[in-house]
């Protein structure tokens, strides 16, 4: 969904200013004319939430962050989520390990919210999702979001990411915001560029290769590819084991915890081609692999420290980690018509997106099949698709008293969704499991499928010179859940050319995802009893099965939602800005996957076994939790001219918000007869305080001549790990995190960049042992970190361009 645009200047001293208004067709962003660089440095035209035409940044209605290329290649990290983890104070990217799935497909969250309570869109299109679920104790915990690391920084020219609810304008999971990624696009110029880093402490290597070109179709169209390739290698922060002097590898790291092994390879596409003088043809699409292995808990030789315990395995006598090996493939495709006739602007699309990911084990053994036993193990698979058709319609209506025509848009979608489980091999799911990972069982697999209809209208105009204002509303029917319907207004008031304010009231909704609806698996899992870490044979449940509905399960509904913000921008000169934002965003009946229930010594127990089922957990997905969170984010840019071909961009970003409970729905009867808890006190602390409860980002970026020198400085706020015990919480203190960078252009067509993230060589402090919850001072560092612990990392590009 896509409009005209002017487009938007790479400078980071518009961040602060990019705003959108009510409801955006990005994809007719790529058919205006440049803006000047003098007026691009007071104004950005975002397409991201609004149908009017040439809507600045200085005059909409609700805040978004406008991330150019060049900010995104100004970092080591070839990762898109880690990078707008660094550069937007209100995105949180943490990087979990030994977290099985989720150590290859991380998840990340916008304003502290769950990670699919946002929306991904590419061209203004609605982005499928991965098919990779997580279910194990990370933030995100049970979200199946999109994969932002799918998508390669060097086919995008520009991230507009929106700070406010828009399912009004967008549909289901806009609660948190939206993050619409730009494609470059033209026919003209190219890039080519090498890169090779690596951290202090001496691993985790990455090499990498990327481009993109432009290419005439004859004098109406064009083509644009963009693709990349990397190698990066694992990285180990594990301390040592010293767990059982009677082990082989007694006092030696067996464990791996850090970032995986990964092969990322990916192509982007995007295209356009004039049909007719009024009719332009339009696709773009992305092939893609990734390749990653990363491991799972250490098998000690011993099951236990008993002296007469026997061996683990006669295969492995010293002991084993298991290697989770994945590979995940993303493909998708757009392709639409749009033109104008008789005043009406009109866009009309087919968008398919698939997402699969295949799990093997390797290094490994199913105990139950003793020597016979293999070593490597397909796991099976998880599939998740998305189809969808739009036609939207848009144009101005001059209108009698009004100081703007009024634009009027409205449109109508169809979507179709997917999501299937393949069985692994048999020898990955009888008896015990393959370790590590136990196989998807023929029980698990299935398909399931769902197909929903909406209709939108969306009203926007300058009612004065100072007020300007939009209302959009958006129905939408669900085949398996039933119908929603979601409003928002908007406002903005300027009292002169310097101040304004600005303020937006919304409804909102999520859909439960087929994945949450339908996951199942059984596999081994570790689980905190008596104080120590014992793993356990653990049954996730789709909400709708006889073993569910045995433990209490009810169907899912939507998550429900209600935004408000209010909003403050000053701009005393055209070299400096600032804004303050207020919100709050309640959730109704938030989608959550319960603890782990311990079915030991419980008639429950019994039961399962009575329909086949043999598990000492158990768990699935369920409504019954409302929050309330609210924040604030504030930004400030200044721009300084100094000598000729001097300048300095000075950013300010900050972001800070917190997340109460206002409810949580009684415990079911059964359970509670069986003292078992659905939502312990962990789960919901993991989703009210496990995020940063603040960030704040301070950047400089100095340009003089060939050279560029950029410093930014992050603070990452203060976060909890929680536990069920409260006496075993663990609260880290607030880090700052200092990035440099710098380039020097060699000739018109040679770049030379080198940087090093984190150089202050700042980690998280260290898990205590309280518990055991650092497995005996072997998984020395949290999941939860926003950022990551590996340490100092270094860096150098080599770019040509053309």
């Amino acid at each position: 969904m896509s409009f005209k645009h002017t487009t938007a200047n790479p400078a980071r001293a518009v961040l602060a200013l990019s705003l959108v208004g009510s409801l955006g067709l990005p994809a007719y962003a790529q058919q205006a004319p440049a803006a000047t660089a003098a007026d691009a440095a007071v104004q950005t035209v975002v397409v991201t939430g609004t149908f009017a035409k040439n809507r600045r940044t200085l005059d909409t209605e609700s805040p978004v962050d406008v991330i150019s290329g060049k900010e995104l290649q100004a970092s080591g990290s070839t990762e898109l989520a880690t990078v707008l983890g660094r550069l937007v104070p209100s995105v949180n990217f943490p990087r979990p390990s030994g977290a099985d799935a989720s150590d290859a497909v991380r998840p990340a969250q916008l304003r502290g919210l769950s990670p699919d309570q946002v929306l991904v869109l590419v061209n203004g299109k609605r982005r499928h999702t991965s098919a990779v679920i997580n279910v194990n104790g990370t933030l995100g915990r049970g979200s199946a979001p999109v994969d932002l690391n799918a998508i390669p920084m060097t086919a995008i020219d520009r991230i507009e990411v929106l700070r406010d609810g828009a399912a009004a304008q967008y549909g289901s999971d806009a609660i948190a915001g939206v993050i619409n990624i730009i494609l470059k696009r033209g026919a003209d110029g190219g890039e080519l560029e090498a890169g090779f880093g690596q951290y202090d402490a001496g691993d985790g290597e990455q090499a990498s290769l990327k481009g993109s070109a432009g290419f005439a179709l004859g004098e109406r169209g064009w083509v644009r590819v963009a693709a990349e390739v990397a190698d990066r290698n694992p990285t180990n922060r594990a301390g040592a084991d010293l767990r059982n002097p009677r082990e082989p590898r007694y006092g030696q790291v067996n464990q791996r915890l850090g970032d995986p092994a990964s092969k990322p390879r990916t192509v982007f596409v995007n295209s356009q081609y004039a049909l007719t003088d009024s009719i332009d043809w339009y696709a773009f699409a992305n092939y893609g692999e990734r390749d990653t292995s990363a491991a799972a808990t250490w098998r000690t030789a011993y099951t236990s420290t008993s002296p007469t315990a026997p061996l683990r395995s006669t295969i492995f006598p010293e002991g084993f980690l298991p290697m989770q090996n994945s590979t995940s493939l993303d493909q998708s495709l757009v392709t639409g018509l749009r033109g104008e006739a008789a005043g009406w602007r009109w866009d009309a699309s087919v968008n398919h997106g698939r997402n699969t990911f295949r799990l093997e084990l390797d290094n490994t053994v199913n105990q139950s099949l003793g020597a016979t036993s293999p070593t490597h193990f397909y796991a099976g698979k998880l599939t998740s698709t998305q189809t969808l058709g739009n036609l939207d319609v848009a144009r101005e209506f001059p209108v009698a008293g009004l100081a703007g025509p009024l634009t009027v848009a409205a449109g109508l979608e169809a979507r179709r969704e997917s999501y299937a489980i393949g069985a692994g091999e048999e020898a990955s799911y009888i008896g015990t499991g393959s370790q590590g990972f136990s196989g998807f069982r023929p029980a698990d697999a299935g398909k399931r499928s769902r197909h929903n209809e909406s209709v939108y209208l969306n009203l926007e105009a300058e009612v004065t010179d100072k007020l300007s204002g939009g209302v959009a509303l958006r129905h939408e029917r669900y085949s398996d859940f039933g119908s929603t319907t979601s409003a928002k207004g908007s406002a903005r008031y300027a009292f002169n050319d310097q101040v304004a304010i600005r303020g937006t009231a919304s409804s909102g909704f999520r859909a439960p995802s087929l994945a949450q609806q339908h996951y199942t698996i059984t596999t081994t899992n570790f689980m905190l009893i008596n104080g120590q870490n014992t793993a356990v044979e653990t049954g996730t449940f789709a909400v709708d099965s006889p073993a569910a509905l045995a433990l209490g399960a009810q169907p899912l509904k939507a998550e429900k939602a209600r935004n408000l913000s209010l909003g403050l921008q000053w701009q005393p000169s055209r070299n400096l800005s600032s804004s303050l934002d207020l919100y709050q965003i309640e959730i109704d009946d938030r989608i959550l996957f319960s603890g782990n229930l311990n079915l030991a010594n419980t008639g429950l127990r019994n039961d399962l076994a009575a329909q086949g089922v043999y598990v000492g957990a158990a768990r699935y997905f369920t409504n019954s939790l409302d929050t309330r969170t609210r924040g604030l984010d504030w930004v400030s840019t200044y721009r300084l001219n100094l000598n000729q071909g001097e300048r300095l961009d000075l950013t300010l970003a900050y972001n800070r918000n917190k997340t109460d409970v206002l409810r949580v729905s009684p415990n079911p009867e059964l359970l509670g007869r069986n003292k078992l808890v659905l939502l312990d006190r962990q789960t919901i602390q993991r989703a009210t305080v496990g995020a940063p409860e603040d960030k704040l980002n301070l950047s400089a970026d100095y340009t003089a001549g060939k050279w560029n020198a950029r410093a930014g400085l992050t603070r990452y706020g203060s976060f909890t790990v929680p536990q069920n015990d409260p006496a075993m919480d663990q609260v880290y203190d607030p880090q700052w995190v200092l990035d440099l960078s710098g380039s020097v252009r060699l000739s018109t067509q040679w770049k030379l960049s080198a940087g090093i993230d984190n150089a202050t060589n700042r980690v998280p402090a260290q898990i205590t042992s309280l518990g055991n919850l650092n497995n005996n001072g072997i998984n020395r560092y949290s999941g939860y970190a926003p950022n990551g612990y590996n340490g100092r990392y270094f860096y150098a590009k080599a770019a040509y361009s053309w």
